[in-house]
């Protein structure tokens, strides 16, 4: 590549282009040495990439990194009307409304929070994988009364956060820099909800993909608690994950498919003796759709569908 590309001044850093969030202006003024900006035309990209690198990196360097697909930092992607974060330019792993920075745009995001169609007033809810912060955002501003925790193991994608509006951690917010395998079976935390939404650049992240991973968070779970688990997987591999899931759970899973995408919500209940009460349920999604902004009568038409039909 030319050494006579003209690149984006880094003055026009990420405090520049978030007018809704104060909070990011400051960090973004306190730490620009550590940020590093690229136009998106050069990767085949609309907007701008937001990398986080001293601004004195070498971009040619970077920008063939990213397209061969050998920059192993995670990025963000800024078009002006969303912002990305992703692994590599084949998916985006999280996804943001700049106009409305606290709205889950992800439809299985959405979905996930029809657990609360079963645990309506959680105290502790733990979320693995930060991403770009949409759930743990939403839970905090929708969920006054409960603490929320969230795993990631992923120090850079932590790094990132501040891009995304993730607000300061305090008493009911925590984000912990950690392997959930190794959180599940080492702290002594317990909760009445965990989402899962872990996954790499391929899909759900291995970690989970084993029986002792699950029997560590049920053990962390509390009675009538309850799993949302983003599961991404095909044919042979998703039948071996239901299977694995129902033999921890003892079968008492109820899984949503998500219209346009490979994904499947798995909700999973601790409850022994989990029987929904379908007609409560229904009544409760009215006042969660008004309290929440989702469509949760939606949610609960298609998991009541999906108890019907489905088997492990």
């Amino acid at each position: 590549m030319s050494d006579s590309v003209s690149w984006a001044s880094d003055s026009n850093a990420p405090n520049h282009c978030l007018p809704w969030s104060a909070k990011l202006e400051e960090a973004a003024v306190n730490n620009k040495d550590t940020w590093c900006s690229i136009p998106g035309d050069l990767v085949d990209q609309h907007g701008v990439i937001w990398l986080k690198e001293p601004a004195s990196a070498d971009r040619n360097d970077l920008v063939k990194r990213l397209l061969g697909g050998n920059y192993a930092k995670p990025f963000v992607v800024d078009d002006g009307i969303t912002r990305r974060l992703h692994f590599d330019f084949r998916f985006a792993q999280s996804e943001m409304n700049m106009d409305k920075p606290n709205e889950l745009i992800s439809a299985y995001a959405r979905k996930m929070m029809a657990f609360l169609l079963f645990s309506a007033k959680p105290r502790h809810i733990i979320i693995v994988g930060l991403g770009g912060g949409g759930l743990t955002k939403f839970a905090y501003r929708q969920l006054p009364s409960t603490r929320i925790t969230t795993v990631e193991v992923n120090a850079d994608v932590i790094a990132l956060s501040d891009l995304f509006g993730l607000p300061r951690q305090d008493s009911r917010m925590n984000v912990v820099h950690a392997d959930a395998a190794d959180y599940f079976a080492t702290e002594d935390a317990y909760a009445d909800v965990v989402l899962l939404d872990g996954c790499d650049k391929i899909g759900i992240a291995p970690t989970f993909k084993c029986t002792s991973f699950y029997q560590n968070l049920y053990a962390r779970l509390r009675p009538h608690g309850v799993l949302a688990l983003n599961l991404i997987g095909k044919g042979d591999q998703l039948a071996a994950h239901l299977a694995l899931l129902a033999e921890v759970f003892s079968n008492k899973l109820l899984v949503a498919d998500v219209n346009g995408s490979a994904n499947r919500v798995v909700f999973a209940f601790k409850d022994a003796d989990f029987s929904p009460d379908w007609d409560k349920i229904r009544s409760r999604a009215n006042q969660l759709q008004i309290e929440h902004g989702l469509d949760f009568p939606r949610f609960a038409r298609l998991l009541q569908r999906s108890q019907k039909r489905q088997k492990y």
